[in-house]
């Protein structure tokens, strides 16, 4: 297995997988005998993610890339579909909000901003109703915490008490409808 090492000026060791890739991140005076130590630590956990990356892409290769026609169609569903789960849900929250903004994204299933526009991947299709519904209650909840606070959480389970469901299907699903973007 390949492991990228990027040292830096850091206090402890890291670990992250991206796209299938290892990479540690690495305090500049971390000795390689130290860096080869906390690999061999974290070797379970390296080789459990890269499994569930490689089952991702098999998933993807099953599934197929999205076409740019695909992709279109999905923007299109999504910007009849989301609004109306907005308009129902931002009674619920009991906040307002400005512009919706359907976009294909390869990072995020959605964000508020400060002035209160709501952002939302078209991936959100792909997916069971009520993860497009977390997604937008996640969001609403923003407009009253602009954070991940307890109360933040708090506003959310109130408004959708399923929440945590749904966000762990899109945490364990997610990467692989986003991979489907090529």
């Amino acid at each position: 297995m390949e492991i990228n090492i990027i040292r830096s000026n850091r206090k402890t060791l890291g670990l992250e997988i991206k796209d299938g890739q290892v990479t540690v991140r690495a305090p500049l005076r971390a000795s390689r005998a130290q860096i080869d130590s906390f690999i061999s630590e974290h070797r379970g956990w390296i080789e459990k993610h890269l499994e569930k990356y490689e089952a991702q892409e098999q998933q993807v290769r099953e599934e197929g890339l999205l076409s740019a026609e695909e992709i279109r169609a999905l923007a299109s569903e999504a910007a009849k579909v989301i609004p109306e789960r907005v308009r129902f849900y931002a009674s619920l929250v009991g906040v307002t909000y400005g512009r919706i903004t359907v976009r294909n994204q390869r990072t995020k299933w959605g964000s508020c901003s400060a002035k209160g526009n709501l952002n939302f991947n078209c991936l959100l299709m792909l997916a069971p109703p009520q993860v497009l519904d977390s997604v937008v209650v996640h969001e609403l909840c923003h407009r009253k915490e602009m954070n991940h606070s307890d109360r933040f959480y708090r506003e959310v389970y109130r408004v959708f008490p399923e929440y945590d469901r749904w966000r762990r299907w899109l945490r364990e699903n997610g990467p692989a409808l986003m991979m489907r973007m090529g």
